[in-house]
């Protein structure tokens, strides 16, 4: 693609408003090979060379090396780095010697299990009896999934050979039968765990579990797998993959493979109110830039952060390319969760083979399909992680040629601090992934579900880590398991655990969401944590793309009622939240600050609602709610303002309180640098004399029951945190506050009071500055 040339041709576009605020020019790279240790099986060689994978990168031969030692293997490498290889060769390689080793292969998504099992099978030519390289007769490869026909699944137990499926089957159709899969588990020689990178937080901890649970079941049968891991680009590969899986990894992380190069793009929205530095949506800005993409002939991928938002932006922009050509509109389509299956199959094959010029989709296009040659991306808003941005981004470009990619800022402190400090974004490494495996409101989840499938005992304190006694001991109080000899098995009452257990929230509590119009049909479940937020009277809930009116909320029965309805607008909910700090865990001293790390009990109560027009994000009406208080605990850090500094601000005249509203405000909004989660996965609170204290605090927490990880490194960070809170409110141009620095979209209290001057003297005077 000619880079800079379309770049010229968009800042003479009628629509530029100076809206590039920095072209990072990322240089081409040539590949590196290697060497293997040990000569590949003739017949996998002959067809690595027929597919020209022959010679290999050489991430690709290290990993295949250490896999070939015994040792389980973790590569970290960008997207389209050829990661495939480093599994599928010793797992290949491996079977073509031993006639009856088998392998697991699992993925996040079931889109991405199926796309590599397609691939893996067209590249060998499994069960194709004229193939002109013979060699793999007797190894049956299959899907196990939830979309797996029944009358198919005992033939796959009882001669699959490499089996695809997903963290979710495994948990909840293949551990709990395990006796039917005994054949399987005996001879399990390796476990592949692919994108890895997307466990993280509450599924992460889950996962962390399943893949123990997994371990337990092995060792029974007498196997020992070996895994190999896959991520991208990490900051704790090492430490991550280890909390992960519980065993020790070689990390491979030094990239072999070409790359073509690419021209990144960061573009701020124009603004179109200067007093408080409102800015043009970013929705409309995908529309421009998608629209002039395609028109252009470029194969582009527009990244959008909700099935909603994924359609309108494909609704804006068919309608802008039809007024130019009928034929031109044809050529684009939204892709995301939510469609059949055999929709999204047809959309990805529609943009491999290039009849489609453009698609507009959320993240479920993130990971791993191979959906071709692209020549450009469009990132709608910071995707929440470093990780994630390049792995969007290296959508295009996966076939060596120069790409463009574009990251479109919302209005919001994260992605306004990179526009004004790309050196921030461009020389930052990614995050840090953090999981919580012994989590105790996860951990007991597992080892009832261990329990169901063969009898805790002492040595499974081994394989569940420091949690796994008192996570017993609790079950036990709760008459869900009983002691035998040292041998804990579940009670009579308890059935099919696992059923019980969504890996994917922390709690298995939902409510069931009903059609009205349709019979009052069930629509689908929401977890009860989210439930006065997502499900509350009023509110607009989009179910499969549609909207639905939220009629009525019974809370006793746990059920929503919807009807369809057409609105322009959607709702955001307001809350209030009360905290109280129930243990110090640790504590340390900055100059002349104590931050405190522990646990803290966490009431929030739903009070209302807005309604925002849709694209504008205009507040057109706001509605109370009476609905019940929530209660959890979890972790938190908490910081005291030392006196000094309460001094100063009343000194200059200044708010305490906005002060202490904007510094938490930001300071949340900006955690997600330094650690691999969203902006949703953290909750604060900030007061002039909190009850526990006496003293003006400003707490973090994690908005999970037990927490996940995330305040633990805020806490590690603290002072970097202060530092980048300090340059995203001072960089900011507006007067007093805005949503690009101190205001916050989650406020209860409708962001008032907001001091930005005081959040300035805040945290200069904590940095010492």
């Amino acid at each position: 693609m000619e880079t800079v040339a379309f770049l010229e041709h968009l800042q003479k576009h009628p629509s530029y408003k100076n809206q590039i605020t920095h072209v990072a020019q990322i240089a081409s790279r040539e590949p590196s090979y290697g060497e293997l240790a040990e000569p590949l099986h003739p017949t996998l060689l002959s067809y690595m060379e027929a597919a020209h994978l022959i010679p290999l990168y050489s991430h690709q031969a290290q990993a295949i090396n250490v896999v070939r030692s015994g040792k389980n293997a973790f590569v970290v490498t960008p997207s389209a780095s050829g990661k495939t290889l480093c599994y599928n060769v010793p797992i290949l390689d491996t079977a073509l010697r031993e006639k009856r080793s088998c392998a697991l292969y699992l993925f996040p998504t079931k889109a991405l299990s199926q796309d590599q099992f397609r691939g893996l099978r067209e590249l060998f030519d499994f069960h194709q009896p004229s193939s002109q390289l013979p060699g793999f007769s007797g190894l049956e490869c299959a899907i196990f999934d939830g979309d797996t026909p029944t009358q198919e699944r005992g033939e796959i137990k009882r001669l699959a050979r490499l089996v695809f499926s997903n963290p979710d089957m495994l948990h909840l159709g293949i551990l709990p039968h395990h006796e039917s899969w005994s054949r399987f588990l005996r001879q399990l020689r390796y476990v592949v765990v692919d994108e890895a990178h997307v466990y993280r937080g509450v599924f992460g901890s889950h996962v962390a579990n399943v893949l123990r649970r997994l371990r337990r079941l092995c060792a029974l049968y007498g196997a020992n797998p070996q895994f190999i891991c896959c991520s991208a680009t990490i900051a704790n590969p090492g430490e991550y993959i280890e909390q992960m899986v519980g065993l020790p990894f070689e990390v491979i992380d030094e990239d072999g493979s070409p790359y073509g190069g690419k021209d990144f793009v960061l573009w701020n929205p124009p603004i179109i109110d200067q007093a408080g530095a409102t800015r043009r949506s970013a929705n409309t800005e995908a529309t421009l830039l998608f629209t002039e993409l395609v028109s252009s002939g470029q194969r582009t991928i527009t990244f959008a952060r909700s099935r909603k938002l994924t359609e309108l932006i494909y609704i804006y922009s068919r309608d802008q390319l039809a007024k130019e050509s009928a034929a031109l509109a044809q050529r684009i389509k939204p892709y995301r969760a939510g469609y059949l299956p055999e929709e999204r199959r047809q959309i990805e094959h529609q943009l491999f083979d290039g009849e489609l010029l453009g698609v507009v989709a959320t993240t479920a296009l993130e990971i791993g399909i191979d959906i071709g040659n692209l020549d450009a991306t469009i990132l709608t808003g910071y995707p929440g992680s470093i990780a994630s941005t390049w792995q969007q981004a290296g959508r295009s470009g996966r076939r060596g040629e120069r790409s463009l990619s574009f990251l479109i800022a919302l209005d919001n402190p994260l992605d306004q601090y990179f526009m004004r400090h790309p050196e921030a974004f461009f020389g930052r490494s990614c995050e840090h992934v953090l999981i919580n495996q012994t989590n105790p409101y996860i951990l007991k989840h597992h080892l009832l579900c261990a329990a169901w499938e063969r009898p805790l005992d002492d040595k499974d304190g081994d394989i569940f880590g420091a949690g796994f006694a008192k996570a017993r001991d609790d079950l036990m109080v709760e008459g869900l398991i009983r002691d035998r000899q040292r041998k804990w098995y579940p009670s009579p009452r308890v059935k099919y655990p696992a059923n019980e257990v969504n890996i994917r929230s922390a709690s298995s509590d939902r409510y069931t969401l009903v059609d009205v119009s349709q019979g009052y049909e069930e629509m689908e479940t929401v977890e009860a944590a989210v439930a006065f937020f997502q499900i509350h009277p009023g509110a607009i809930y989009l179910h499969q793309g549609e909207a639905y009116l939220i009629d009525k909320l019974d809370i006793p029965s746990r059920t929503a009622y919807a009807c369809p309805i057409d609105s322009n607008y959607y709702t955001q909910t307001k809350d209030i939240t009360d905290l109280s700090i129930s243990k110090v865990n640790t504590e340390k001293q900055l100059g002349g600050v104590r931050v405190h790390l522990g646990e803290v009990s966490v009431t929030t109560t739903v009070v209302g609602f807005k309604k925002l027009r849709q694209l504008t994000e205009e507040v057109i009406g706001e509605e109370p709610l009476d609905l019940p208080s929530q209660t959890f605990s979890t972790i938190g850090l908490w910081f005291d303002i030392p006196q000094h500094i309460i001094m100063q601000l009343v000194t200059r005249g200044l708010d305490l309180a906005g002060g202490l509203h904007a510094t938490e405000h930001a300071a949340i909004a900006l955690l997600p640098l330094f650690a691999l989660c969203d902006r949703n996965d953290i909750g604060g609170l900030s007061t002039p004399a909190h009850d526990d204290t006496g003293s003006a605090q400003i707490f973090i927490y994690d908005a999970y029951p037990g927490g996940i990880g995330i305040t633990e490194k805020g806490f590690e960070i603290i002072d970097e945190l202060w530092l980048v809170t300090l340059q995203a409110i001072s960089g900011c141009p507006c007067e007093s506050g805005c949503p690009s620095c101190i205001q916050s979209p989650k406020c209860g209290n409708n962001n008032e009071p907001l001091d930005k001057g005081a959040a300035k003297v805040i945290l200069e005077t904590l940095l010492g500055c």
